[in-house]
């Protein structure tokens, strides 16, 4: 079997899904259609913004059932994109918070998808 490398989010509409995106991560769809866009996220994982209207078979939930993990470097760094995001409108479920494994915050995307934003404590 080959290697995992494309997560798939079911959105309302992918033309808002994409401006978020883009907003949030900085960077722009390699690929984008009225049904479907992709991006290239700077680890190599590629994520989809499929229309939900169009995937076959029709998915059986959407949003928030699970969450997409963007790994920082520091606490600091989550403060900082936190207070970014939140200055560019993202919707926040979870302010900075300290966690069992260290400091993370939560966004949701339009379509309620959960963002976790995190980094893990150094061990001391």
């Amino acid at each position: 079997m080959t290697e995992t490398n494309t997560l798939l989010l079911y959105v309302a509409d992918p033309a808002a899904s994409v401006r978020f995106y883009a907003d949030m991560l900085g960077i722009e769809p390699v690929e984008q259609g009225p049904t479907f866009a992709l991006f290239i996220l700077p680890s190599g994982l590629a994520l989809g913004l499929w229309s939900r209207d169009d995937v076959q078979p029709a998915p059986l939930a959407t949003g928030a059932g699970s969450e997409l993990g963007f790994k920082l470097a520091s606490a600091a760094a989550i403060d900082q994109i936190h207070a970014e995001w939140s200055a560019k409108g993202a919707t926040i479920a979870l302010p900075p918070t300290d966690v069992d494994f260290g400091r993370s915050f939560v966004a949701l995307d339009p379509d309620g998808h959960r963002l976790r934003v995190y980094a893990v404590a150094e061990e001391t």
